[in-house]
């Protein structure tokens, strides 16, 4: 899971007993076959299965069980697992896990003869899961936000592509909001979710946190400029203050021109298509910054082998089958998941899909996000200071100060561990 996608997943109930479960199956059988054990999450862990027996057919000895977990469960029956030492040989995880994870020392690092998995990446992407320069988890699939829109009502006000500067942006927006009628707005920016706001903040130069990690930085001027443009949609009447539980569904209020422009990801293709009239034109275009194209997060999830695991090999092995780029072209078809492999893209499903095409430039100008296992919970704070701000409760100067405060208290024992010379 990536920290863009925690409202779109299928929950999948968790098998009772599975730590148990999981230590009785784990070894060599008396035939000489190795029993894999893979933990996935959502439409990944329905759908895997369909990938596994030309692995099995291709290494003959290992069998691969799949056992699915709830995104909404996932992180802690991975921790608790570790805890009661039950991890499976290996799993999917958000790439945003991978820091903490490895600061408790649950996964093996890419062994050196899987050195050539490295290769073929989107930069940001495997820099999320680099940790002091050495790589934790293989990308098993991307993600990340940009812009659908209505083109049918950019059209009609006068433009036919997203402008790409915060300014150009911000007039096609009004133009839009006229057209739509009035009651309606031009953008949907869902006050309890975070993504969009930092989507924002990445347009910026200066990082997110300072001193090593150990503070906030959300007092910078690139900041508070994502701030105040962020308020100001709000203010001008371009954006619902609203809640995404306050929209009855996505597709509806975006065919009917409540709002023409929204900020999602891949797994929002197949609902629009499926679920929106044959009339309704829309299409994706990439982030726009404050001068030009901007940044955003890059998302999705990682293959991580366990250090637990007996079968490190066998592991790795499935590891690089999931990883071949004609692999991960095929479970494109299957689940809409974007290839991590760049040269996946250039397979006829997924370079003919014109919804897609926007995603490869929007992923190669992604931004990291900080490698703490607080960043989470910092994210968090920051939506919550946001809302109070765009209610009139801060002005984007005071809010950067109480975002700084709240990731400075988040932060402490990070930098008491540093300054211990307990952590790099």
């Amino acid at each position: 899971m990536s920290l863009f996608r925690p409202d779109r997943r299928t929950a999948l109930g968790l098998l009772a007993g599975a730590g148990a479960a999981g230590l009785t199956g784990c070894g060599p059988r008396d035939d000489g076959t190795t029993r894999l054990r893979f933990w996935a999450m959502g439409s990944e862990a329905t759908n895997v299965g369909q990938l596994l027996p030309e692995f099995e057919r291709l290494n003959p000895g290992i069998t691969v069980e799949v056992q699915a977990l709830p995104w909404t469960a996932a992180h802690s029956k991975l921790l608790t697992s570790y805890a009661g030492s039950s991890l499976p040989d290996l799993s999917q995880v958000g790439n945003t896990w991978v820091s903490e994870m490895t600061a408790i020392g649950a996964i093996s690092p890419l062994p050196s003869f899987a050195d050539d998995l490295l290769t073929d990446q989107f930069p940001a992407v495997l820099e999320t899961n680099e940790i002091n320069d050495r790589a934790m988890a293989t990308p098993w699939y991307v993600d990340t936000r940009l812009i659908f829109y209505r083109s049918d009502l950019l059209e009609r006000a006068g433009y036919d592509a997203v402008p790409q500067t915060w300014g150009g942006w911000k007039q096609a927006m009004h133009a839009v909001k006229r057209v739509a009628g009035p009651g309606n707005y031009a953008v949907l920016l869902p006050v309890n979710e975070f993504e969009q706001l930092l989507t924002f903040g990445l347009q910026g130069t200066e990082p997110l946190l300072r001193d090593r990690d150990t503070r906030g930085n959300f007092s910078s001027p690139s900041f508070v400029a994502a701030l105040a443009f962020y308020k100001s949609v709000f203010d001008e009447g371009l954006a619902p203050l609203a809640s995404s539980t306050q929209i009855s569904n996505t597709w509806t209020e975006f065919e009917r021109g409540f709002f023409s422009f929204y900020f999602s990801g891949p797994w929002s293709i197949g609902d629009f298509r499926t679920r929106l009239a044959p009339t309704t034109r829309w299409m994706t275009s990439g982030v726009p910054g404050p001068t030009g194209p901007g940044a955003s997060a890059p998302g999705g999830s990682s293959l991580v082998v366990y250090r637990s695991s007996r079968h490190q090999e066998a592991a790795w092995k499935l590891v690089r089958y999931l990883s071949d780029p004609a692999v991960q072209a095929r479970f494109n078809g299957i689940t809409g998941n974007l290839p991590a492999r760049e040269s996946a893209w250039a397979t006829p499903t997924v370079a003919g899909d014109p919804y897609i095409a926007a995603f490869k430039g929007q992923l190669s100008r992604a931004k990291a996000v900080p490698k703490v296992p607080e960043w989470e919970r910092i994210v968090t704070e920051m939506q919550i200071v946001a809302e109070r701000m765009v209610r009139g409760e801060y002005t984007p100067a005071t809010a950067g100060a109480e975002i700084d405060r709240r990731a400075d208290r988040l932060l402490e024992k990070r930098r008491w561990m540093i300054e211990q010379g307990r952590a790099k």
